[in-house]
């Protein structure tokens, strides 16, 4: 080339993959170039040799050609940068012709280390190596890299060619595969390489090797590999032998493996060995396709023996097979050879495969569908392993034939399938035992049951079936009841079809909505819809009795209503009522006269607020489950605040045997759930087991989900880190030091009390040093006592007056909301001292005065309204309130939300604003950072509490009591 001269060897230029590139083929391969020019006229690195370059470039219409500066390369010199540029990200950097380059030379040098060189010799007698042999998948890479090659990759013109040709971008890039071939090998620890041919860097002269140099690139070009087909006739044979004809001995096989040749430069050149020897295969066979035919049987040889027989026949083109053998081709031979290259190809018959299902069914002649007796203690359900081929069920007959045969290969229905020996051990063994109702249901609703210690495919039959398609198909709309003066939103008309197929089944729910979005009227039109003529049993909270009561006279007026609550409490006259309606009654009261409500016959039963049902174990707990009702619904909107016992014990109530009993639940589903951790990536398989099962009788719905989020208007959260006083930093560091003194040297029971104690007191120390130091009174009639100083001691109340004088400047109704009592009081005698018009409600505060603070503060008579976490984070609807303020956070995220649910849901016209006061670098910061992390478990069904705690060690608990000054 004009201006070109030899230079050694250059190191990587990180400059020069941002230019394009373009491969120089020479007359001897190990002598071509890469050449780097920049299309855009930028400036070239100095590196290199420098160098003018011909190219051909666009021009209007046309094309014209010109001479630009050009850096260019040995091919050894040149890899380093084109492999630096394959790796490269898109972008400017790299130029697309030099990344195309850069993939040629990644397969270049993966042919080189797989050993893929052949010698050959050019067209002048020059001894060089060659790339090759290729496969299949070579060849479609080098096309898919000469597909993808840009023009400037090949934009030199070929000399003495008029009028002007580009190369060809396959053949370039086949060049250059051989140019790298015939490159890297000869380096001086080449042995003999001073000289000699295929070592040497110089151009050897070898004309006498050219006849044999034509045969190894005759062969090269047309590599084979051999392949398997099973011959199918030969079962035929097989099975007129076991017909009771005695065959002859040749006959005796169990079948036949034709060999196959094939070209590894063409995979569609696919000929029959006999052919080949025969001389009547295909064009595009060399002359040495024969002797690689048997080399590579003879490499398969050594991965399945049974193949060297076909080296002592004349003709190696079918191995005749026994039963073991072909048994053994079905398995693990077949993989070992396809490992090898070495592929076996089935029959298009023998495609169907038998597979096998475990499967249940109810024993009890016509089960029915609606799922009354389904957790009868007495039913059992029959598991039994059943086979299909092709997706219909193989008949008791067939099992029984199947069961008895021997041999890898049989005849069913008319056609030949394929037979693993362990279908053949499930065809013999089918009966798998009895399941209980709670496993039955389990493998039906997950789709998995536990055989010999491993899980498999599990399906349910006839009334199983039906029941599992009643419970996770479409829902059918229902008409609005009539007696229902509401119009139900689309997502609370198709909870009343979930509550009704749920109910109708007898099988009960749990409706697990958001607070906010209607679980009352959805009720309401429930009992409408069941039109039964037994009274609706609904218990609730204190607080909300009236709630109950005046959203049933407004949505569906007519219907009788009564409470029993209170010391005139009665049941007279209810069975007497002509239509059923609703009785009210509270936890406690239930509790007391659950006797009574026993012998009353109910329509359905109610739990509202149900989470105050979670312990299994406490006395109102079990008093609910004595009152029978054929159809049980929980309301709630934390189906789980601490522990997945909580959700067995809503569930284990609605539909009773559901989960089983407790410790097996337990042990079965919540312990690998609640147990998962980030590290391990969590037992994700557990929680989906988890939720596949109580899916069906768990309906949850959350305001961010489709459909219901347009519908509410806009929330906004923001957390307010607040510093302590000098008078809380005090107490906080002496209480810190007092406490982790004595927790050091106490252990179990006695220790974990310590750590609750401690939490609690800072806390109270977080909320206002006259909390902690009980400089107050409980009673109401204190207020009018001489009070202790309670202003400018506590950062939290000085944020909260400023809080305060912003929203009521702008005319504003706010929610106070605190854990503790005793801090209500507090900030109730502050914001008196203040003139600032509030009320507060708390646990002891009466029904009938709790039901009238509601109205005044819904009528905007007071702007502030305090309230107790615990007592009135449920149940009252507070849509009046612009925002909502947590003076003090709870150990569960969903506790404070359900708190904040009452102004954020359906009613509400205005945006919400929630605002978390939280003391800075305190107990109170890492609990804030927990109950992020928390919010996320919750999703999952599960959550720890604050007992979680007291199971940190003295260093994991002095870190997250520590107090951090603020930066």
């Amino acid at each position: 080339m004009p201006g070109t001269r030899h230079a050694p060897a250059q190191p990587f230029v990180s400059g020069l993959p941002r230019h394009a590139a373009v491969f120089l083929p020479a007359a001897v391969p190990r002598e071509s170039r890469i050449a780097f020019w920049a299309p855009d006229g930028d400036a070239l690195p100095a590196e290199g040799v420098p160098a003018t370059l011909q190219v051909v470039r666009p021009h209007g219409e046309g094309v014209r050609t010109r001479t630009v500066p050009a850096v260019t390369l040995t091919v050894t010199a040149a890899l380093p940068v084109l492999v630096r540029a394959a790796r490269a990200l898109r972008g400017p950097a790299t130029h697309p012709a030099t990344r195309a380059w850069g993939t040629a030379a990644v397969q270049a040098l993966s042919l080189v280390a797989r050993g893929r060189l052949l010698p050959g010799l050019t067209p002048d007698g020059v001894d060089a190596w060659r790339a090759g042999p290729l496969d299949a998948e070579d060849i479609a890479h080098l096309r898919a890299v000469a597909a993808a090659l840009p023009h400037e990759g090949y934009a030199t013109p070929l000399a003495g060619r008029r009028p002007l040709h580009l190369p060809e971008p396959e053949a370039l890039v086949r060049a250059f595969l051989d140019a790298v071939a015939d490159s890297l090998p000869r380096t001086p620890a080449a042995p003999f390489a001073a000289g000699r041919p295929f070592a040497a860097r110089e151009p050897q002269q070898v004309p006498g090797i050219r006849d044999w140099a034509a045969q190894v690139a005759s062969g090269a070009d047309t590599g084979v590999g051999i392949s398997l087909r099973l011959d199918l006739s030969s079962f035929r044979l097989f099975d007129e032998a076991e017909s009771g004809t005695e065959p002859e001995e040749d006959v005796r096989r169990a079948g036949a493996a034709v060999v196959q040749v094939h070209s590894l430069a063409d995979p569609t050149l696919v000929t029959d060995a006999a052919m080949l020897w025969a001389g009547a295969a295909a064009a595009g066979f060399g002359p040495r396709a024969r002797i690689d035919a048997v080399l590579a049987l003879r490499r398969a040889a050594r991965v399945w023996p049974p193949l060297l027989r076909l080296l002592d026949q004349q003709v190696p083109d079918v191995l005749a097979l026994s039963d073991p053998e072909l048994e053994d081709l079905l398995g693990r031979a077949a993989t070992r050879l396809a490992e090898a290259g070495v592929l076996v190809h089935w029959p298009r018959e023998l495609a169907r495969t038998l597979i096998a299902t475990a499967v249940v069914r109810s024993t009890a002649p016509g089960s029915a569908t609606d799922g009354t007796a389904f957790f009868d203690a007495e039913h059992l359900f029959a598991f039994s392993w059943e086979l299909a081929l092709g997706g219909d069920r193989l008949t008791p007959g067939e099992m029984d034939a199947l069961a008895q045969a021997h041999r890898p290969v049989v005849r069913l229905r008319d056609q030949w399938v394929r037979v693993d020996p362990e279908l053949v051990r499930k065809a013999r063994k089918r009966e798998l035992g009895l399941l209980d109702p709670v496993d039955a249901l389990a493998a039906v609703l997950t789709g998995t049951a536990e055989v010999e210690g491993e899980p498999v495919a599990a399906v349910p039959v006839g009334a199983l079936a039906a029941l599992r398609d009643r419970l996770t198909g479409e829902l059918a709309p229902l008409p609005q009841p009539a007696g229902l003066k509401a119009t139900l939103r689309d997502y609370q008309a198709r909870g009343l079809a979930w509550l009704d197929l749920m109910t109708s089944l007898g099988l009960g729910g749990c409706l697990a909505d958001d607070m906010g979005l209607g679980k009352t009227v959805t009720l309401i039109a429930l009992h409408l819809h069941r039109d039964r003529p037994e009274p609706t049993l609904v218990v609730c909270p204190a607080s909300l009795l009236g709630n109950w009561q005046r959203e049933i006279e407004r949505f569906a007026p007519g219907t009788p209503v009564r409470r029993f609550h209170g010391a005139g409490r009665s049941l007279d006259g209810l069975a007497d009522q002509p239509a059923g309606g609703f009785v009210l009654t509270t936890y406690g009261t239930m509790r007391a006269g659950a006797a009574r409500l026993a012998e009353q016959p109910w329509g359905m039963v109610v739990a509202d607020e149900a989470q105050h049902v979670k312990n299994p174990h406490s006395a109102t707990a079990k008093a609910l489950r004595t009152i029978p009702a054929p159809a049980r619904v929980a309301l709630t909107g934390t189906p789980v605040e601490n522990n997945l016992s909580e959700l067995w014990a809503l569930l284990d109530w609605t539909t009773p045997g559901l989960l089983g009993p407790l410790t097996a639940f337990r042990a079965r589903h919540a312990r690998p759930v609640e147990h998962q951790t980030e590290e391990d990536g969590g037992n994700e398989a557990a929680v989906a087991r988890l939720a596949a099962l109580v899916r069906p009788f768990l309906l949850r719905r959350k305001k961010s989900d489709p459909g219901i989020a347009p519908e509410l208007p806009p929330k906004t959260e923001t957390d307010h880190p607040v510093s302590l006083t000098r008078e809380q930093a005090s107490l906080y560091q002496a209480a810190v030091d007092e406490a982790m003194a004595v927790i050091g040297a106490s252990e179990g029971i006695e220790r974990r009390g310590m750590i609750m104690k401690l939490l609690a007191s800072l806390k109270q120390i977080c909320n206002h040093p006259a909390q902690y130091l009980k400089e107050h009174s409980l009673k109401e009639h204190s207020l009018k006592e001489a009070e202790p100083r309670i202003a400018h001691r506590s950062g939290k109340l000085a944020l909260l007056d400023e809080l305060l004088d912003t929203i009521l400047a702008e005319g504003g109704s706010v929610l106070v909301f605190t854990q503790y009592v005793t801090m209500a009081r507090i900030i109730e005698r502050h914001l008196t001292t203040r003139g600032i018009s509030h009320q507060l409600l708390h646990g002891g505060t009466p029904v009938p005065r709790r039901e009238e603070l509601v109205d005044r503060f819904q009528a905007g008579e007071v702007p502030v309204f305090l309230l107790s976490l615990k007592a009135a984070g449920t149940g009252l609807n507070l849509t009046r309130a612009g925002h909502v303020i947590h003076y003090d956070r709870w150990w569960n995220p969903a506790v404070e939300e359900q708190a904040t649910d009452r102004a954020y849901r359906i009613g509400q016209t205005q945006p919400v604003q929630v605002h978390r006061i939280i003391a800075e670098g305190t107990v109170e910061d890492r609990i804030a950072e927990m109950l992020e992390a928390k919010r996320a478990l919750a999703d999952a069904v599960l959550g720890s509490g604050e007992t979680a705690l007291t199971e940190l060690t003295d260093r994991e608990l002095a870190d997250l009591v520590s107090l951090r000054r603020p930066v």
